[in-house]
């Protein structure tokens, strides 16, 4: 299956306010630089409270997905597929072929839930919902509705294109760095201080580290740790 987008979940910036989209600017930031060692043209976009990674026609997934991950501030990542917006009947038929090619034989529990960001849509959310649940049943005689807790969220967004998914791809959570000041960081060469570095650079802040080799209190291998770990 190939996905023509990642939707981008995030927690904490959604309460800030009127500054949100500070937040939303530093996380956008974050993952131009993340994607930038990732070959191919991507394109980071914020659509109607969303965030989007629109990925070009060829590009490693598995790679694309592990820099996101590596990113502070996503909690969830989302593959899309993106369908042409050409009537109910032809969403109708993409959503089922979706179904089929991403979950084959599902036989477990499921919920449409569809968001209409293009208001002028002539059916409402929950119709569409309803249909669409009604002809996933038709071709999945063995899986069945729950929607209070589906093991399935199919999600469904209309726009100017059709935007459909069904997974959330753990994020590194936290706030995107540079939106909570600055530090150093005193590298010792143990583990204590690379694990304080990473806990605190997730709660936002830019960290500059720095080394005090101080023969023979401190050994060539902890320089050495230090030296691999800024060529990396």
């Amino acid at each position: 299956m190939i996905f023509h987008a990642f939707l981008i979940k995030y927690a904490e910036i959604a309460i800030k306010g009127k500054n949100r989209y500070i937040f939303e600017d530093a996380l956008v930031k974050q993952m131009n630089i993340a994607l930038s060692k990732v070959e191919g043209e991507f394109e980071v976009k914020k659509e109607q409270g969303r965030i989007y990674v629109f990925c070009p026609e060829q590009y490693d997934y598995d790679e694309t997905v592990d820099a996101l991950q590596h990113v502070f501030g996503i909690v969830g990542i989302c593959p899309v597929v993106i369908y042409e917006e050409q009537g109910f009947e032809q969403m109708a038929k993409d959503v089922v072929s979706y179904m089929k090619n991403c979950h084959p034989n599902y036989n477990g529990t499921f919920k449409v839930y569809t968001r209409r960001a293009k208001k002028s849509y002539p059916i409402t959310s929950m119709e569409v919902s309803a249909e669409l649940g009604g002809r996933i049943l038709d071709e999945f005689p063995d899986a069945s509705v729950d929607v209070h807790d589906p093991e399935l969220m199919l999600s469904v967004e209309i726009r100017d294109k059709i935007y459909v998914y069904s997974q959330t791809i753990k994020g590194a959570g936290g706030m995107p760095i540079g939106t909570n000041g600055k530090a150093m960081l005193l590298l010792s060469g143990g583990i204590d201080s690379p694990v304080a570095g990473y806990m605190i650079a997730k709660r936002g802040v830019k960290i500059d580290a720095v080394y005090f080799h101080a023969p023979p209190y401190t050994s060539e291998r902890a320089k050495q740790k230090v030296v691999d770990w800024q060529n990396r």
